[in-house]
Protein backbone atom coordinates (compact mmCIF):
# COMPACT_ATOMS: atom_id res chain seq x y z
CA UNK A 1 0.00 0.00 0.00
CA UNK A 2 1.29 3.67 -0.64
CA UNK A 3 1.64 6.66 1.62
CA UNK A 4 2.11 9.73 0.29
CA UNK A 5 3.94 12.48 2.82
CA UNK A 6 3.37 16.21 1.44
CA UNK A 7 6.37 17.38 3.16
CA UNK A 8 9.71 16.21 4.79
CA UNK A 9 9.26 15.34 8.31
CA UNK A 10 11.51 13.54 10.65
CA UNK A 11 12.91 9.86 9.46
CA UNK A 12 11.73 8.51 12.76
CA UNK A 13 7.62 7.98 11.30
CA UNK A 14 9.30 7.24 7.74
CA UNK A 15 11.35 4.31 9.01
CA UNK A 16 8.27 3.37 10.80
CA UNK A 17 6.19 3.21 7.50
CA UNK A 18 8.55 1.16 5.56
CA UNK A 19 9.00 -0.86 7.97
CA UNK A 20 5.87 -2.06 8.24
CA UNK A 21 6.45 -2.87 3.82
CA UNK A 22 4.27 0.28 3.32
CA UNK A 23 5.56 2.04 0.13
CA UNK A 24 6.66 5.91 0.82
CA UNK A 25 6.39 8.70 -1.65
CA UNK A 26 7.04 12.19 -0.19
CA UNK A 27 7.18 15.40 -1.35
CA UNK A 28 11.27 16.17 -1.39
CA UNK A 29 11.39 19.67 -1.12
CA UNK A 30 10.37 21.88 2.52
CA UNK A 31 7.95 23.82 1.07
CA UNK A 32 3.92 23.94 1.00
CA UNK A 33 2.79 22.18 -2.25
CA UNK A 34 0.67 24.40 -4.90
CA UNK A 35 -2.52 23.00 -5.62
CA UNK A 36 -2.26 21.44 -8.32
CA UNK A 37 0.73 19.38 -7.42
CA UNK A 38 -0.77 18.31 -3.99
CA UNK A 39 -3.75 16.85 -5.93
CA UNK A 40 -1.80 15.24 -8.53
CA UNK A 41 0.55 13.76 -6.12
CA UNK A 42 -1.95 11.85 -3.97
CA UNK A 43 -3.53 9.95 -6.79
CA UNK A 44 -3.73 6.65 -6.14
CA UNK A 45 -2.24 6.63 -2.09
CA UNK A 46 -3.78 4.68 0.29
CA UNK A 47 -2.80 6.85 2.95
CA UNK A 48 -1.75 10.83 3.09
CA UNK A 49 0.50 12.40 6.05
CA UNK A 50 -1.11 16.10 5.54
CA UNK A 51 0.37 19.04 6.86
CA UNK A 52 -1.97 22.48 8.19
CA UNK A 53 -0.97 24.11 4.68
CA UNK A 54 -2.57 21.19 2.78
CA UNK A 55 -6.04 22.05 2.17
CA UNK A 56 -7.97 18.67 2.19
CA UNK A 57 -11.82 18.72 1.17
CA UNK A 58 -13.94 16.94 -1.49
CA UNK A 59 -11.95 17.81 -4.13
CA UNK A 60 -8.80 15.99 -2.43
CA UNK A 61 -10.58 13.08 -1.77
CA UNK A 62 -11.78 13.42 -5.45
CA UNK A 63 -8.30 13.51 -6.93
CA UNK A 64 -6.71 10.74 -4.31
CA UNK A 65 -9.72 8.16 -5.19
CA UNK A 66 -11.30 5.66 -4.05
CA UNK A 67 -8.68 3.87 -2.44
CA UNK A 68 -7.73 6.28 0.26
CA UNK A 69 -8.55 5.20 3.66
CA UNK A 70 -6.82 7.70 6.34
CA UNK A 71 -5.40 11.25 6.23
CA UNK A 72 -2.95 11.62 9.05
CA UNK A 73 -2.71 15.43 9.73
CA UNK A 74 1.05 16.44 11.55
CA UNK A 75 -0.40 18.50 13.61
CA UNK A 76 -3.25 18.92 16.69
CA UNK A 77 -4.89 21.47 14.66
CA UNK A 78 -7.06 19.67 11.95
CA UNK A 79 -9.05 23.11 10.15
CA UNK A 80 -7.84 22.73 7.07
CA UNK A 81 -9.51 19.00 6.91
CA UNK A 82 -13.04 18.63 6.01
CA UNK A 83 -13.69 16.31 8.57
CA UNK A 84 -17.52 15.75 7.77
CA UNK A 85 -16.60 14.63 4.30
CA UNK A 86 -14.01 12.54 5.16
CA UNK A 87 -16.43 10.90 7.57
CA UNK A 88 -18.93 10.66 4.95
CA UNK A 89 -16.64 8.84 2.38
CA UNK A 90 -15.69 7.04 5.60
CA UNK A 91 -11.72 8.47 5.68
CA UNK A 92 -10.27 8.07 8.66
CA UNK A 93 -8.73 11.52 9.71
CA UNK A 94 -6.14 11.64 12.52
CA UNK A 95 -4.31 14.06 14.40
CA UNK A 96 -1.21 14.25 16.91
CA UNK A 97 -2.39 15.52 20.10
CA UNK A 98 -0.23 14.84 23.58
CA UNK A 99 2.80 14.72 22.10
CA UNK A 100 3.59 18.85 21.83
CA UNK A 101 1.87 19.93 24.83
CA UNK A 102 4.77 20.73 26.69
CA UNK A 103 6.79 21.77 23.92
CA UNK A 104 4.56 24.10 22.96
CA UNK A 105 3.69 25.45 26.67
CA UNK A 106 7.40 26.75 26.94
CA UNK A 107 7.28 28.06 23.80
CA UNK A 108 4.22 30.28 24.57
CA UNK A 109 6.42 30.86 28.26
CA UNK A 110 8.97 31.99 26.11
CA UNK A 111 6.85 34.79 24.25
CA UNK A 112 5.24 35.61 27.78
CA UNK A 113 8.85 36.44 28.49
CA UNK A 114 10.08 38.08 26.24
CA UNK A 115 7.68 40.76 25.76
CA UNK A 116 7.13 41.02 28.95
CA UNK A 117 10.78 41.87 29.41
CA UNK A 118 11.33 43.06 26.10
CA UNK A 119 14.13 40.58 25.32
CA UNK A 120 14.09 41.44 21.81
CA UNK A 121 14.28 45.00 22.02
CA UNK A 122 17.20 44.68 23.99
CA UNK A 123 19.24 42.07 22.28
CA UNK A 124 18.68 44.30 18.85
CA UNK A 125 19.97 47.36 21.16
CA UNK A 126 22.47 45.69 22.69
CA UNK A 127 23.63 43.44 19.17
CA UNK A 128 23.95 46.79 16.83
CA UNK A 129 26.47 48.52 18.98
CA UNK A 130 23.69 50.94 20.54
CA UNK A 131 24.55 50.26 23.91
CA UNK A 132 26.96 52.82 26.11
CA UNK A 133 26.35 51.31 29.47
CA UNK A 134 23.74 50.68 31.88
CA UNK A 135 21.06 53.44 32.65
CA UNK A 136 18.31 53.41 34.95
CA UNK A 137 15.24 53.66 32.69
CA UNK A 138 16.73 51.76 30.02
CA UNK A 139 14.09 49.14 28.72
CA UNK A 140 11.55 48.78 31.44
CA UNK A 141 9.41 46.07 30.97
CA UNK A 142 6.22 43.99 33.34
CA UNK A 143 6.84 42.12 35.57
CA UNK A 144 5.25 38.61 35.55
CA UNK A 145 5.34 37.15 39.25
CA UNK A 146 2.72 37.54 41.09
CA UNK A 147 0.83 38.91 38.00
CA UNK A 148 -2.73 37.44 36.56
CA UNK A 149 -2.69 34.72 33.70
CA UNK A 150 -5.86 34.72 31.84
CA UNK A 151 -5.80 31.00 29.55
CA UNK A 152 -8.69 31.01 27.25
CA UNK A 153 -8.94 27.36 25.84
CA UNK A 154 -8.18 25.11 28.71
CA UNK A 155 -7.29 21.93 26.84
CA UNK A 156 -4.01 19.96 27.70
CA UNK A 157 -1.68 22.84 26.63
CA UNK A 158 -3.62 25.24 28.22
CA UNK A 159 -3.42 23.78 31.43
CA UNK A 160 0.52 23.23 30.60
CA UNK A 161 0.87 26.62 30.52
CA UNK A 162 -1.36 26.83 33.82
CA UNK A 163 1.26 24.42 35.59
CA UNK A 164 4.13 26.62 34.41
CA UNK A 165 2.29 29.77 36.11
CA UNK A 166 2.90 28.20 39.64
CA UNK A 167 6.28 28.92 39.80
CA UNK A 168 5.51 32.58 39.12
CA UNK A 169 2.82 32.30 42.20
CA UNK A 170 0.11 33.34 39.51
CA UNK A 171 -3.59 34.00 39.93
CA UNK A 172 -4.67 31.93 37.31
CA UNK A 173 -8.13 32.99 35.40
CA UNK A 174 -9.38 30.86 32.57
CA UNK A 175 -12.06 30.53 30.26
CA UNK A 176 -13.42 27.82 27.97
CA UNK A 177 -16.67 26.67 26.50
CA UNK A 178 -16.31 23.17 28.78
CA UNK A 179 -15.45 24.16 32.23
CA UNK A 180 -12.76 22.24 33.94
CA UNK A 181 -13.97 19.38 36.76
CA UNK A 182 -13.39 21.20 40.05
CA UNK A 183 -10.90 18.61 41.32
CA UNK A 184 -8.44 19.64 38.01
CA UNK A 185 -9.04 23.63 38.47
CA UNK A 186 -8.18 23.17 42.44
CA UNK A 187 -5.20 21.08 41.34
CA UNK A 188 -3.48 23.71 38.57
CA UNK A 189 -4.86 26.78 40.86
CA UNK A 190 -7.22 27.85 37.91
CA UNK A 191 -10.36 29.94 38.51
CA UNK A 192 -13.30 30.07 35.76
CA UNK A 193 -14.35 33.12 34.64
CA UNK A 194 -16.65 34.39 31.49
CA UNK A 195 -14.60 35.39 28.42
CA UNK A 196 -15.37 39.26 29.04
CA UNK A 197 -13.97 39.13 32.70
CA UNK A 198 -11.46 37.52 31.86
CA UNK A 199 -10.49 40.09 29.29
CA UNK A 200 -10.67 42.65 31.68
CA UNK A 201 -8.72 40.90 34.82
CA UNK A 202 -5.90 39.54 33.23
CA UNK A 203 -2.06 41.04 33.04
CA UNK A 204 -1.22 38.28 30.37
CA UNK A 205 -4.11 36.53 27.99
CA UNK A 206 -2.38 33.69 26.12
CA UNK A 207 -4.90 31.78 23.72
CA UNK A 208 -5.05 28.12 23.07
CA UNK A 209 -8.25 27.56 21.29
CA UNK A 210 -8.86 26.06 18.22
CA UNK A 211 -9.94 27.40 15.28
CA UNK A 212 -13.65 27.09 15.10
CA UNK A 213 -16.58 29.39 13.81
CA UNK A 214 -16.88 30.59 17.35
CA UNK A 215 -13.62 31.26 18.05
CA UNK A 216 -12.56 33.40 14.10
CA UNK A 217 -11.46 36.67 15.49
CA UNK A 218 -13.13 36.04 18.99
CA UNK A 219 -10.19 38.81 19.86
CA UNK A 220 -11.28 41.90 18.23
CA UNK A 221 -11.71 45.66 18.57
CA UNK A 222 -14.12 45.00 21.48
CA UNK A 223 -12.15 42.51 23.36
CA UNK A 224 -8.78 44.73 23.25
CA UNK A 225 -11.00 47.44 24.28
CA UNK A 226 -11.72 45.57 27.70
CA UNK A 227 -8.04 44.94 28.42
CA UNK A 228 -5.70 46.93 30.63
CA UNK A 229 -3.21 48.81 28.86
CA UNK A 230 -0.70 47.31 30.17
CA UNK A 231 -2.26 44.17 29.21
CA UNK A 232 0.19 41.65 27.20
CA UNK A 233 -1.38 38.79 25.01
CA UNK A 234 0.04 35.61 23.12
CA UNK A 235 -1.34 33.43 20.92
CA UNK A 236 0.00 30.23 19.70
CA UNK A 237 -3.31 28.45 18.79
CA UNK A 238 -4.37 29.65 15.73
CA UNK A 239 -4.00 33.12 13.78
CA UNK A 240 -7.07 33.64 12.83
CA UNK A 241 -8.77 33.65 16.35
CA UNK A 242 -7.16 37.46 16.38
CA UNK A 243 -8.07 40.26 14.36
CA UNK A 244 -5.21 41.32 13.01
CA UNK A 245 -5.71 44.60 11.81
CA UNK A 246 -7.55 45.35 15.21
CA UNK A 247 -4.59 44.08 17.36
CA UNK A 248 -1.92 46.33 15.18
CA UNK A 249 -4.38 49.45 15.81
CA UNK A 250 -4.01 48.54 19.30
CA UNK A 251 -0.29 47.98 19.45
CA UNK A 252 0.75 50.96 17.33
CA UNK A 253 -1.26 53.07 19.95
CA UNK A 254 -0.21 51.50 22.53
CA UNK A 255 -3.42 50.42 24.02
CA UNK A 256 -2.04 47.70 25.30
CA UNK A 257 1.63 46.57 26.47
CA UNK A 258 2.61 44.01 23.94
CA UNK A 259 1.81 40.81 21.74
CA UNK A 260 3.79 37.55 21.16
CA UNK A 261 2.83 36.02 18.27
CA UNK A 262 3.86 32.16 16.86
CA UNK A 263 0.38 32.46 14.26
CA UNK A 264 -0.93 34.80 12.13
CA UNK A 265 -4.10 35.36 9.94
CA UNK A 266 -2.49 34.51 6.99
CA UNK A 267 0.38 32.31 7.22
CA UNK A 268 2.66 32.91 5.90
CA UNK A 269 1.71 36.33 5.25
CA UNK A 270 2.74 38.57 8.12
CA UNK A 271 2.17 42.38 7.59
CA UNK A 272 5.22 44.48 7.41
CA UNK A 273 3.63 47.43 10.05
CA UNK A 274 3.19 44.12 12.65
CA UNK A 275 6.91 43.42 11.68
CA UNK A 276 8.07 46.65 12.09
CA UNK A 277 6.35 47.27 15.57
CA UNK A 278 8.27 46.90 18.47
CA UNK A 279 6.01 46.03 21.47
CA UNK A 280 5.63 42.96 19.35
CA UNK A 281 7.58 39.36 19.60
CA UNK A 282 6.96 37.28 16.35
CA UNK A 283 7.93 34.04 15.70
CA UNK A 284 7.42 31.84 12.43
CA UNK A 285 4.83 29.18 13.91
CA UNK A 286 7.81 27.52 15.51
CA UNK A 287 5.42 26.17 18.57
CA UNK A 288 6.52 22.71 18.22
CA UNK A 289 9.49 23.23 17.16
CA UNK A 290 12.17 20.71 19.28
CA UNK A 291 14.02 17.78 17.74
CA UNK A 292 12.13 15.05 20.59
CA UNK A 293 8.67 16.63 19.66
CA UNK A 294 8.97 16.68 15.98
CA UNK A 295 10.30 13.19 16.24
CA UNK A 296 7.27 12.25 18.39
CA UNK A 297 4.81 14.23 15.94
CA UNK A 298 6.37 12.29 13.29
CA UNK A 299 6.22 8.38 14.78
CA UNK A 300 2.98 9.31 15.71
CA UNK A 301 1.45 10.26 12.60
CA UNK A 302 3.03 7.09 10.47
CA UNK A 303 1.64 5.00 13.56
CA UNK A 304 -2.27 6.33 12.74
CA UNK A 305 -1.62 5.54 9.51
CA UNK A 306 -0.12 1.75 9.64
CA UNK A 307 -3.14 1.02 12.20
CA UNK A 308 -5.72 1.74 9.64
CA UNK A 309 -4.20 0.54 6.88
CA UNK A 310 -4.11 -2.89 8.79
CA UNK A 311 -7.42 -2.50 9.72
CA UNK A 312 -7.05 -1.77 13.46
CA UNK A 313 -7.95 1.42 15.66
CA UNK A 314 -5.21 4.37 15.45
CA UNK A 315 -4.13 5.81 18.14
CA UNK A 316 -5.23 9.44 17.77
CA UNK A 317 -8.63 9.85 15.51
CA UNK A 318 -10.82 12.81 15.17
CA UNK A 319 -14.04 11.14 13.30
CA UNK A 320 -14.11 7.42 15.01
CA UNK A 321 -17.41 7.13 14.14
CA UNK A 322 -15.86 6.04 11.05
CA UNK A 323 -13.96 2.64 12.75
CA UNK A 324 -17.44 2.13 13.74
CA UNK A 325 -19.44 1.79 10.82
CA UNK A 326 -18.00 -1.34 9.70
CA UNK A 327 -17.04 -2.97 6.33
CA UNK A 328 -19.63 -2.53 3.14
Amino acid sequence: MKVYITRPIPETGIELLKREGLEVFMNPEDRVLAREELLENVKGMDAVITLLTDKVDAVFFEAAGPQLKVVANYAVGYDNIDVAEATRRRIVVTNTPGVLTETTADLAWALIMAVARRIVEAHNYAATGEWKGWGPLQFLGVDVYGKTLGIVGAGRIGQAVARRAMGFEMKVIYYDKVRLPSELEKKLNMEFCPLEELLRRADIISLHSPLTPETYHMIDEKAISMMKPTAIIINTARGPVIDEEALIRALREKRIWGAGLDVFEKEPYIPEELRKLTNVVILPHIGSASHETRNAMSELAARNVVAVLKGHTPPTPVNPEVLQQGGD
